[in-house]
């Protein structure tokens, strides 16, 4: 395998398979209304469109840019994206393990899942400094997708939050 090969294989863009198989393995195990069918259920389409424009763009851009702990802010995003990583992972388990508790059922706590990836999506962008080739590339170019994401996807489980829990209907 060549060297230029071996160079972008080390890229950012790895540290999302922990968040993928933690999805796939555990999506299921959610409560009916984290479900697919019911999760997605008469989305408006420009949010969802939106919402999966960004998911593409946040989960596609860190295979772009090198894995490196050179700068500081580097060094400090992967932490940070460990304590993110954490966080997201266990905002999921009280709504495994107890789905019909006070905070599964409250705005908090079915959110959680849809918030707390700022952390981790913070680390990244702190992480990916550059991409693999010159360009105008800047960190917070991939915070700002991420916040577009976030938005997009708060936004959507809100929805779901208050269709399934009637809040502001009669």
């Amino acid at each position: 395998m060549s060297t230029q090969l071996l160079r972008y294989l080390k890229n950012v863009g790895w540290l999302l398979i922990p968040v993928l198989l933690w999805n796939a393995a555990l999506s299921s195990r959610l409560p009916d209304s984290l479900s697919p069918e019911v999760f997605w259920f008469n989305i408006p389409a420009l949010l969802s469109t939106t919402e999966n424009a960004f998911r593409i763009a946040i989960f596609a851009l860190p295979f772009f840019a090198p894995f490196e702990l050179v700068t500081r802010s580097q060094k400090i995003g992967i932490a940070i994206f460990g304590i993110g990583l954490t966080t997201y992972f266990v905002s999921w388990l009280p709504l495994i393990a107890a789905p019909d508790s006070y905070w599964s059922h409250s705005v908090v706590g079915f959110l959680a899942p849809a918030y707390t990836p700022l952390i981790w999506l913070l680390g990244m962008a702190l992480l990916m400094q550059r991409l693999h080739w010159p360009s105008p590339y800047r960190w917070w170019f991939y915070l700002v997708l991420s916040i577009g994401f976030l938005a997009a996807h708060i936004a959507h489980a809100t929805i779901v939050f208050t269709r399934l829990h009637n809040v502001g209907g009669s």
